[in-house]
């Protein structure tokens, strides 16, 4: 098993999710643990909002850190978005990584959730790194 000592993780839960990625059933980890499958159910909910804690932690402190550090406001297109993106990097020297297309892509997917109608939704934080990738942070759910 996982020592879950350097994670957000209790130790159940890194056992609960062992179990559940080696194909067993809700009901079968909660019979070899002595449980109810609800409490599984539980166990492995609340392991994922941890989960999902500790990406937005990674993300933020990657933004963070990123020389090239700016905000953008809700109602922001996404093609606002990509052009401050480029600007912002041309200003401080860096190429950024990504072609127009994949820029695109790579926003679309780290904004899922904020976004509607090719708009922002949420204040978002972008950051560029010395090699060209682009960080984004939102603490939107």
């Amino acid at each position: 098993m996982v020592s879950p000592e350097s994670t957000t993780l209790t130790e159940r839960q890194v056992e609960v999710l062992e179990l559940r990625e080696r194909g067993q059933t809700q009901q079968e980890v909660a019979d070899q643990l002595g449980t109810t499958d609800s409490n599984i159910s539980a166990i492995e909910r609340a392991a994922e909002q941890n989960v999902e804690q500790a990406r937005g932690t990674l993300e933020l402190v990657r933004t963070i850190r990123s020389p090239v550090q700016f905000s953008i406001a809700p109602g922001t297109s996404f093609d606002e978005l990509v052009a401050s993106v480029y600007s912002h990097g041309d200003d401080a020297g860096i190429k950024v990584s990504y072609c127009r297309p994949e820029l695109y892509t790579h926003l679309y997917g780290s904004l899922d959730g904020c976004t509607k109608q090719n708009e922002l939704t949420s204040p978002i934080e972008v950051g560029i790194t010395n090699d060209g990738e682009v960080q984004v942070f939102t603490d939107a759910p």
